[in-house]
């Protein structure tokens, strides 16, 4: 796996990252389905354990996935062997509320931070992100959210500030005062604001790392569906219009054909595509996939290249039907 410094973090990270939202299992959260169904411990925890085998070594979680669940999956691989100084370990905080009645309330936050910590058997999570950018009306509590980020890098509990949201433009809004290491938007070949949010000029300029989430939109861009689906209560994923919509479906499967054609040589050719034309001109850029058991390892470990500008700019144009 090729590997990346990490912005100014300075770390060595690999090019595709593991993301764990899916070893959350299914889940609600304010009346919406926010996790995944399929999942199975035992298959999660081999997972964390070939991806450390095949130097997949940058894992990213959040308190929210599972309402801890998935933190404990990789606090259980630390204890069962995998060692700890081999992980860059990213978490998140902010989407769940304890008993505020509202995110980012500063007592919780203190409160979720300890508890991340134990659930993943460690001393310092080396990069903690604020979730999401909704800190109030009129931001009413990122002041005192932004106080308690940096107090917890000053207790030695965190060692890197991180920022993420779906819109890069909301981490625009906010990313002058955070002044975070690292920022994680939502990016893929057919969503992406990444450039035109201004994001990208930001992260070039200031020496940031930044990880990029949900490449594979769901995992509909492998063109994988040959029919609409349908996910249980829980599932993130029935709130995807596009699950349900057999004329997008049907271009998926055309296109991952032509990814095919295209990179005939490559043992993940879609794959490839998709991470690589997100990689091509970000030097300091990782991409996180899911990978909830050892057989998605294997795929995530086959690519990593950035692509060239000429193949990027044909994966986009193919994806986007222009």
């Amino acid at each position: 796996m090729r590997t990346l410094r990490f912005g100014r973090t300075n770390a060595q990270v690999p090019a595709i990252s593991l993301g764990t939202w899916g070893h959350g299992g299914p889940g609600m959260g304010g009346g919406f389905s926010v996790g995944w169904s399929g999942h199975d411990d035992q298959l999660a925890k081999a997972a964390l354990v070939e991806a450390h085998r095949q130097g997949i070594t940058h894992w990213d979680t959040a308190d929210a996935y599972g309402h801890g669940h998935a933190e404990q999956l990789i606090g259980q691989a630390f204890a069962e062997g995998v060692p700890r100084k081999d992980i860059f370990l990213a978490s998140k905080f902010g989407f769940q509320r304890g008993g505020a009645d509202h995110f980012y309330d500063p007592e919780y936050m203190r409160e979720q931070c300890e508890t991340s910590l134990r659930d993943l058997q460690t001393d310092v999570i080396d990069l903690y992100y604020f979730h999401h950018c909704d800190f109030g009306p009129n931001d009413v509590y990122f002041d005192d959210a932004l106080a308690n980020m940096r107090r917890f890098r000053d207790e030695g509990k965190i060692r890197f500030i991180g920022l993420s949201d779906w819109d890069s433009r909301k981490i625009m809004k906010f990313i002058e005062r955070v002044d975070p290491d690292v920022v994680q938007p939502f990016r893929n070949i057919i969503n992406d604001d990444y450039e035109s949010s201004g994001l990208k000029a930001w992260v070039d300029t200031h020496d940031l790392a930044v990880a990029f989430f949900s490449p594979l939109k769901h995992g509909l861009l492998l063109g994988k569906y040959d029919a609409p689906q349908s996910f249980p209560e829980g599932d993130f994923r029935s709130t995807i219009a596009e699950f349900r919509d057999p004329k997008f479906l049907a271009r998926m499967r055309y296109v991952r054909d032509e990814m095919t054609r295209r990179f005939p040589d490559h043992p993940e050719p879609v794959l490839h595509a998709l991470t690589g034309a997100l990689l091509a001109d970000n030097p300091t850029a990782t991409v996180l996939l899911g990978q909830r058991n050892p057989k998605q390892v294997d795929a995530a470990a086959a690519v990593g290249e950035a692509l060239s500008k000429e193949d990027a700019e044909w994966v986009r144009r193919v994806y986007r039907g222009i």
